[in-house]
């Protein structure tokens, strides 16, 4: 089955005003420029706040975790959301919102309320990420070829582009609230200058024979569920490179301090490249053959990074782990916004339950495996994941 039919039906194409498809693929890009660029901009200054409020990093830690708390909290509430009204309106408040709390994090003075800031900083991105997500599926179905890894892209090039700026303002000793209200300002402007041309997508889209969504979040059901893990796998391999490709590369590379941060630089740099032809690849051999090489990448690269603990086929094998991980979300979300049970906001909101699950556990779990062993083992027991995408791709049906 080729991509065009593959995306060509979403449920999420049904609405009641539609732009030109241009317009509303710009808009949804800005959208994703907003979390991306947000999302940085806080994370460029976690030093600075460190400093500020005294905190060691076993404190960091505890207080950074108010963040997924709220984004995971609040997805039963999203998808509730997304059931009742439009994805647009979800969008523009959770980004309205989104900004609001990245400007307060500036002020923090003392933990408890960086915790709670963190907390609403997480709700709210929750809101704008699953909501622009279920706004792409609808503009992808405007299409048809597939443009939906770019949106992705978009959001990784942002957050380079946010932690340059971060960078500059730390040098010339500008306070976080300055950089962080007015990064809020500007990003909100660009929502409100951006919204109108959304798709006014309605809050429950007909399903097969006219049969209304069901009105209310719920977990991915049997069908969706190989969706969920798939995410699961990819997730938990980002989450991974996150947290632990620095680390790996200073106590097992044993990198000189400037070899250090190569590994997530290299990652990163390949991550966002292949959002960006991911689409190309998707309309020339199909989603499922993506996905499949998708896990392929990231089980190789991690045994390259395992089996050889050198500065450059370290890199080059977190480089493939990049790659593997670009494009299995925004590709999965595709075929999520399909969904005969749910709205595709819904099943988003399900399927991506999942996924953070992995975000938020499997990290965790990597550093207790190298206690009892040591990081290479865990990695290496991380790539199983890459192998788990395969079998799972290759359990879908085939009008998937």
């Amino acid at each position: 089955m080729s991509v065009s039919q593959q995306l060509a039906e979403p449920q999420a194409a049904v609405a009641t005003s539609v732009p030109q498809p241009a317009a509303a693929r710009l808009a949804i890009a800005v959208f994703f420029l907003v979390s991306g660029f947000g999302y940085a901009t806080w994370a460029s200054r976690i030093p600075t706040l460190q400093q500020q409020l005294g905190l060691n990093e076993a404190e960091l830690g505890g207080v950074l975790l108010a963040l997924p708390m709220g984004l995971m909290l609040t997805l039963p509430v999203t998808g509730y959301l997304l059931q009742r009204f439009s994805s647009r309106q979800i969008m523009l408040t959770g980004a309205v919102l989104y900004n609001v709390a990245l400007a307060l994090l500036g002020f923090t003075a003392h933990t408890w309320q960086l915790v709670v800031v963190l907390f609403c900083f997480g709700s709210s991105r929750n809101l704008l990420n699953i909501s622009m997500n279920a706004q792409s599926v609808g503009v992808q179905a405007l299409y048809s070829r597939s443009i939906i890894a770019a949106f992705h892209g978009v959001w990784s090039v942002a957050g380079f582009a946010a932690a340059a700026v971060g960078a500059l303002l730390i040098g010339l000793n500008i306070a976080p609230g300055y950089h962080f209200v007015a990064v809020g300002l500007v990003l909100t402007g660009l929502a409100f200058a951006f919204y109108p041309r959304s798709l006014e997508l309605p809050p429950t889209p007909a399903a097969a024979g006219d049969k209304p969504a069901r009105p209310r979040f719920a977990l991915p059901d049997k069908h969706l569920l190989k969706f969920g893990l798939i995410c699961f796998a990819c997730m938990a391999c980002e989450g991974t490179m996150y947290d632990w490709s620095g680390v790996y590369f200073d106590k097992a590379v044993h990198a000189p301090p400037r070899w250090v941060a190569a590994g997530f630089a290299t990652y990163m740099v390949a991550m966002t490249t292949g959002r960006f032809i991911g689409d190309w690849l998707a309309n020339r051999y199909g989603i499922k053959p993506l996905l499949r090489v998708s896990g392929l990448l990231m089980s190789v690269g991690l045994l390259l990074a395992v089996l050889w603990p050198q500065p450059l086929p370290a890199a080059l094998g977190f480089a493939l782990v990049g790659l593997g991980v670009s494009c299995v979300v925004p590709m999965v979300f595709s075929l999520v916004g399909r969904s005969t049970t749910l709205s595709s906001g819904a099943a988003i909101a399900g399927v991506s339950t999942v996924g953070y699950i992995g975000f938020l556990i499997v990290p965790p779990v990597v550093g207790f495996i190298a206690s009892a062993a040591n990081l290479r083992w865990s990695l290496a027991l991380m790539a199983v994941l890459g192998v788990v995408v395969v079998l799972l791709v290759s359990r879908l049906p085939a009008e998937e």
